[in-house]
């Protein structure tokens, strides 16, 4: 069957899609990733076919412009009654997934409605995918969680419909919060999505949001909310293509450490995240080998301690086996990396805008309760004291390391990309609508 799958312009997004087009592929089907032009030598590169639909979005520029932490109405004014994302981890430095829209759901609904539209595709984004599903015809789209043009496109043509999530599914738990108010307020996703379908003779229905089923590539312990029909599949680790360092091998001298703020937001001006300042200095006197994966930007005018090796980029895949803790920010793909190798981790989410509440909050909280990680706390309240004695603690209590390995064996006995191809076969015949 041709399978459609769509991204949005973050690497780190397309490389969690990358095993399982690849066991889709492999299976006999034929597989076409699209997403704006801005991703379009990444597919390439991962030797995946692809087609760009709309413009350029020139992610970093438009995030460059958004405020931390500001929810934010479908007509870009801030409302003035609602106070800060998450009182408890403001006020405590950490957070919890049921923090997310404490002040009012529908506001960070709208808000994340009004992200995407005006920040991940282009306006002409879903003209040109439809378009192409027209020609191509696809049986089955797999989105990215964000990759709305994917299910207009589905429900134009009468595809299956199916989300990949790669953490705690943000979108059914905003919109299952404020369910009794999507019909008597207004539904911010029926408001943005119905005209476009209306334009190729179609209408809004819940799939076109959430999918006929979502494939969820998280371990059980990670948080989701109720209602979506889940498929679940183990995060086979992939990040992309890369050369390895011969000393990557070797055996460390001393207890090896990796630090790293991912490669989602590499400009330190706008990502949020951990100061350079705290991360180096939170090792700088341990006795340790710290790789840091952080480019001349993120280091920015940070000194080097003389125990940190400063590194723009190593697959994790190959670095980690190597590793006693990696210290991050919490994203899905260097969790799954950690996971897959039974290394303990320290977690300090960033403050870019409510990014933290779509993968590192629910993280930091489920290794935490798995006694296979430390949630430091958020990137703002950071302090190089603080992540010392976090990672001291995963250092020295040797439980860490027994529990990491541990759920190690819980991932891999999850179904893999390639178990779970005949699964999808049978909900995609069982989906499949008959629109000409």
């Amino acid at each position: 069957m041709r399978i459609l799958m769509v991204t949005v312009p973050y690497r780190a997004h397309l490389y969690g899609m990358a095993p399982l087009a690849w066991a889709l592929r492999t299976a006999g089907h034929e597989v076409c990733v699209a997403g704006p032009p801005d991703i379009a030598d990444d597919i390439a590169q991962i030797g995946l076919s692809g087609v760009s639909i709309g413009e350029p979005v020139s992610l970093r520029g438009k995030m460059a412009e958004v405020p931390l932490e500001a929810p934010m109405k479908l007509d870009g004014t801030a409302p003035a009654d609602v106070g800060p994302c998450d009182p408890r981890g403001r006020r405590e430095g950490r957070s919890v997934q049921s923090d997310y829209g404490w002040g009012d759901p529908y506001i960070e609904l709208e808000d994340v409605i009004a992200g995407v539209s005006a920040v991940f595709f282009s306006p002409s984004a879903f003209d040109d995918l439809v378009d192409f599903a027209r020609l191509w015809r696809p049986e089955l789209v797999i989105t990215d969680t964000s990759g709305f043009p994917g299910g207009v496109a589905a429900q134009v043509v009468g595809a299956a419909h199916a989300r990949l999530t790669l953490s705690v599914d943000r979108m059914a738990q905003l919109r299952s919060a404020c369910r009794d108010r999507l019909d008597s307020v207004g539904d911010p996703a029926r408001t943005w999505l119905a005209p476009i379908l209306e334009r190729h003779g179609s209408e809004f229905d819940e799939t076109v949001v959430l999918g006929h089923w979502t494939i969820c590539a998280t371990p059980p312990w990670i948080w989701q909310p109720q209602g979506p029909h889940y498929v679940p599949m183990r995060n086979v680790p992939f990040n992309g293509p890369a050369k390895t360092p011969r000393w990557v091998y070797e055996r460390p001298e001393r207890r090896r450490v990796c630090i790293s703020q991912g490669i989602s937001h590499r400009d330190a001006t706008i990502s949020g995240g951990s100061s350079s300042h705290d991360l180096l200095g939170a090792v700088a006197d341990l006795d340790v080998e710290v790789i840091a994966t952080l480019n001349a930007e993120q280091i920015g005018s940070a000194k080097l301690p003389d125990n940190v090796r400063a590194i723009d980029f190593v697959p994790f895949t190959e670095l980690l086996p190597t590793c006693a803790a990696i210290i991050h920010e919490g994203g899905a793909g260097t969790c799954a990396s950690a996971l897959e190798h039974g290394v303990p981790q320290v977690i300090v989410p960033g403050d870019f805008k409510t990014e933290k509440w779509w993968a590192p909050v629910v993280i930091a909280d489920g290794l935490e309760s798995r006694g296979a990680g430390v949630y430091a706390c958020n990137a703002g309240a950071l302090t190089a004291d603080v992540l010392r004695d976090s990672l001291k603690r995963v250092l020295e209590d040797p439980s860490y390391a027994r529990n990491a390995a541990q759920l190690r064996t819980e991932v891999r006995a999850m179904p893999s990309p390639n178990e779970i191809v005949p699964t999808l076969e049978k909900l995609t015949a069982e989906y499949r609508g008959s629109r000409p």
